[in-house]
């Protein structure tokens, strides 16, 4: 996806949300993903500063951000507040949605391994301690995503054994947790953005895909230290990880590549197409080796 500029109606539509009689201008565009084109907004009179998140036509996930949103009411500042929601274009040409600031930015380069896996890991915890109860409607994410058996995992692992994840304890999960979609402020995390997929899940969900994106970004060990300090934090073990960590690597199978564009956003244009694939294949022999002693 291009980072096609918004409409003049969708400025415009920001520019009234903000109560201002001029069209808002955009301030720049904000790496860390594909799924939406996003862009910091900002008015002069009253001075706001918005974030405007544009989907592809026919994509619900502006109507379902905006739902996510509004339940968590800002989760104690560190997710966006909704301000508005055209959830299929009639204002803005495209699904849209318009919220709050947070601040900080995305960063995978400029603090050790060791000390983002432990933030990250404290800061899931916090996330699937939300109620499950302050959202109306929230999707059943493992039917989203069912557990598969394609690439490089053994058909009979998930075929067999896929049940016992998909019977454990649900929890809010924000289903794409990734260090692209948290934002740091001086080495510290200040927000998670981008909650289009959250889900009624079990905690495993989001903490292999996690696990798998910091073995990417920086190895076995950076998944480990995250491991411990989620686990910690949450005071309960995660129950079967191996067999979450291949049903990340399963659901990665076929796209790993393409995330290069999003690490390379980031700062890690080191990181090439080959790279994620070779690290993808490597983790996928040690969680195979680790299931089977398990």
């Amino acid at each position: 996806m291009t980072k096609i500029l918004p409409s003049s109606a969708a400025l415009r539509w920001a520019a009234e949300n903000a109560g201002s009689e001029a069209s808002a201008r955009v301030v720049r565009h904000l790496a860390g993903g594909t799924h939406a084109i996003t862009h910091l907004l900002e008015t002069e009179r009253p001075a706001r500063h918005m974030v405007l998140r544009r989907y592809p036509a026919g994509d619900d996930a502006a109507a379902r951000e905006a739902a996510i949103l509004k339940a968590l009411d800002g989760l104690d500042g560190w997710a966006p507040k909704l301000i508005d929601v055209d959830p299929v274009g009639r204002r803005t040409g495209e699904p849209s949605i318009l919220i709050t600031r947070v601040p900080g930015r995305a960063d995978i380069t400029s603090m050790s391994p060791a000390r983002a896996a432990e933030q990250l890991g404290r800061v899931l915890a916090r996330i699937h301690a939300v109620p499950l109860a302050r959202f109306s409607r929230l999707r059943d994410g493992m039917v989203a995503v069912p557990p598969s058996a394609t690439g490089q995992v053994p058909a009979a692992v998930l075929a067999a054994d896929g049940h016992r994840l998909r019977a454990e304890e649900a929890v809010l999960t924000h289903y794409d947790y990734w260090s692209g979609n948290v934002l740091w402020d001086n080495q510290t995390i200040a927000g998670i953005v981008d909650w289009s997929g959250a889900s009624r899940a079990p905690r495993g969900f989001d903490v292999s895909w996690c696990r798998l994106d910091l073995v990417l970004l920086h190895g076995d060990a950076a998944a480990e230290i995250f491991l411990a300090s989620y686990q910690q934090a949450a005071r309960i073990a995660v129950p079967d990880i191996a067999l979450w960590d291949l049903f990340a690597l399963t659901n990665a199978y076929s796209t790993v590549e393409t995330w290069q564009p999003n690490y390379a956003s980031l700062g890690r244009a080191d990181l090439t197409a080959a790279d994620l694939r070779t690290r993808h294949t490597a983790w996928t022999h040690k969680c195979l080796t680790r299931y089977q002693q398990a």
